[in-house]
């Protein structure tokens, strides 16, 4: 599946510092990724309705990682995926008497217009769940050998107990597990499930749903598979990041994980993500923006109002990736107007060359701030206070590399 096409990235003088992010299954600070290539798995959208702001501020989140990473001089390989079969879509599909293939196709269309506007990096590689059923299948064979499924009706379910580590990603009780699984696509409360919270691998044909053939017979995957699969055929057996929204930390990455170690060797280390990192949710109005609850505020609506993008990624990125927050427009008037502040005072510190002390001190507090924990706030703050200085006439001949430095590290072209 083709992604997008890469905006420009300015090269920088120098290297930025080794960036680190907390990670959710240790509960602290870790170095990102060691070493000189960094590995990323991003989960991607179900193509049903596509792009809110909360999303945005997902893929923004890890674009700012990648940007870090590069720039610390690492060889980066992303990996992004796109649940394009899975029952939300069928659903929209179904009520809206629409192919589902075509409102797939659709919304990943606007998905990737979406991501260019916002200039987001895109991934190595951008995999469909049905283009990857190949790997999909390879993986429940993988589980099956090892006496790690079994079947309810036809449908198949991965047996939780058959991970000894189950419950170190999101380090939660059972009952919470139980409700959360509940909440998130599961069905705790089906006869015959050995455990509740045991997930679903291969889902047996329904009347009117599309099938692919299977070792289990024609159906579909499940969708924690599906990205234990993708992740662990792109990136390896073990990678650095498994990223996604905090309402994936369970069930959806304490699945792909057990699935991965219970089917995988690994060498070394164990299977899969060596570090999980989590966004907050975007509210609007107090709550947190959905499809379920239709307190949607989608990005092509705002581009197509007429809001700069650039704004519209400055307005997201002004807040605490991990925290929870508020869409409001006032957000994105005050972005517009810090974005106009920052390309004027690019404009009057681009001649002269007293300024160069200035522009290197900034650019070093920049990177200092991403490579803590992905502050882009604190980034924020460092280019605020060089833009006050340039406006006063104190940054003569920075602003060619602040432009620089603001591109290729927070994205925003100036």
């Amino acid at each position: 599946m083709d992604s997008w096409l890469a905006p420009d990235v300015p090269d920088l003088p120098g290297s930025g510092p080794e960036p680190v992010i907390w990670d959710t299954a240790s509960g602290s600070l870790a170095v990102a990724a060691a070493g000189s290539a960094a590995t990323l798995y991003a989960c991607g959208i179900t193509p049903y309705d596509a792009t809110h702001v909360g999303h945005a501020a997902t893929y923004l989140a890890w674009d700012l990682l990648v940007r870090a990473w590069r720039d610390a001089g690492k060889t980066v390989t992303y990996v992004q995926n796109v649940t394009d079969v899975d029952d939300p879509l069928l659903e929209r599909a179904d009520r809206d008497g629409e192919d589902w293939r075509e409102l797939a196709d659709r919304e990943i269309a606007l998905f990737r217009s979406d991501m260019a506007a916002l200039r987001v990096l895109p991934p190595s590689h951008y995999i469909g769940a049905v283009e990857a059923l190949p790997l999909i299948r390879d993986m429940n064979l993988r589980l099956a050998q090892r006496d790690a499924l079994y079947e309810i009706d036809g449908d198949v379910y991965f047996c939780r107990s058959a991970d000894a580590a189950f419950g170190s990603v999101s380090g939660l009780d059972s009952d919470t597990m139980v409700r959360l699984s509940a909440e998130n696509g599961g069905d705790p409360a089906r006869p015959g499930k050995k455990d509740p919270v045991d997930p679903l691998v291969w889902l047996t044909k329904r009347p009117g749903e599309p099938s692919w053939p299977s070792q289990f017979g024609p159906g579909r995957p499940g969708w924690h598979v599906e990205c234990a699969a993708i992740a662990t055929h792109y990136l390896g057996v073990t990678f650095d990041v498994q990223a996604g929204g905090r309402d994936l930390i369970f069930p959806h990455h304490e699945m792909s994980a057990a699935h991965a170690r219970v089917a995988l060797d690994g060498i070394g280390e164990p299977p899969f993500a060596r570090r999980y990192a989590h966004s907050g949710m975007v509210r609007l109005d107090g709550e947190k923006m959905s499809k379920s609850r239709g307190n949607l505020v989608f990005v092509s609506r705002l581009l197509a109002a007429g809001h700069d993008p650039m704004a519209v990624r400055l307005a997201i990125i002004a807040h605490p990736y991990r925290a929870d927050w508020d869409w409001t427009p006032a957000s994105l008037s005050a972005a517009a107007t810090r974005l106009a502040a920052w390309r004027a005072a690019a404009d009057r510190s681009t001649a002269g060359a007293d300024g160069s002390a200035s522009g290197a001190a900034t650019l070093a507090a920049v990177r200092d701030r991403l490579a803590d924990d992905l502050d882009a706030p604190g980034a924020i703050a460092a280019v605020d206070d060089w833009a006050v200085a340039a406006t006063a006439g104190r940054a003569a001949g920075s602003g060619g590399l602040i432009r620089a430095a603001v591109d290729a590290l927070l994205g925003i072209a100036l």
